[in-house]
């Protein structure tokens, strides 16, 4: 590849996910970023990936969102912070996978910039550290909420270290979350 590399990938303990550090150029003006580049993304990931929506959200300190896939049409999902500081979590729901059930967890923060590749069957969540965050995310395919799935946080097969002081606040949807045991998974993923 021709040009400066702007992006640096780390695989985490799951060989498909990815934690990206962008070159960060700044000075006492501010500072400047290239959050994406398709052929360095597509490059750092080993595969060519297509995002077709982008989604923001702005949520509250200790909301909790997830843990979310869609068993048909499954999301790829480029996530970021843009304000405020997440813990962000990826589930392997492979069945066939030799990381079936595992899970790994990033802090993401406007300050550090860091953004995760979470990949095709995964469920993703997080949790709000700051008083507030804005959480931006492309994916790789479109919001099906007919095949929308949801597992529930505290899933004790799970055991995802949260880092929480207390029960977080979560939407209807999520609290009626089933347990890895009984979720429907991906098969030949």
């Amino acid at each position: 590849m021709t040009g400066i590399l702007k992006m640096h990938a780390t695989q985490l303990a799951i060989p498909d996910v990815f934690l990206l550090q962008p070159k960060v150029f700044g000075d006492e003006r501010g500072f400047f970023f290239e959050s994406f580049n398709q052929r360095q993304f597509d490059q750092l990931i080993g595969r060519q990936v297509n995002f077709v929506q982008n989604n923001h959200s702005r949520s509250a300190k200790n909301v909790l969102r997830g843990l979310h896939y869609q068993i048909k049409q499954p999301q790829g999902k480029l996530v970021r912070v843009v304000v405020g500081e997440v813990f962000d979590v990826a589930v392997d729901l492979r069945r066939s996978s030799s990381t079936f059930g595992q899970w790994v967890g990033e802090r993401l923060s406007a300050e550090n910039k860091k953004q995760l590749w979470v990949p095709e069957g995964f469920a993703h969540g997080f949790v709000v550290l700051s008083e507030y965050a804005e959480f931006l995310y492309q994916t790789t395919d479109y919001w099906a909420p007919e095949y929308e799935r949801c597992i529930i946080w505290n899933d004790p097969t799970l055991a995802i270290n949260w880092p929480v002081e207390h029960e977080p606040v979560l939407s209807a949807k999520d609290a009626q979350g089933r347990s890895l045991e009984t979720a429907e998974v991906y098969l030949d993923m």
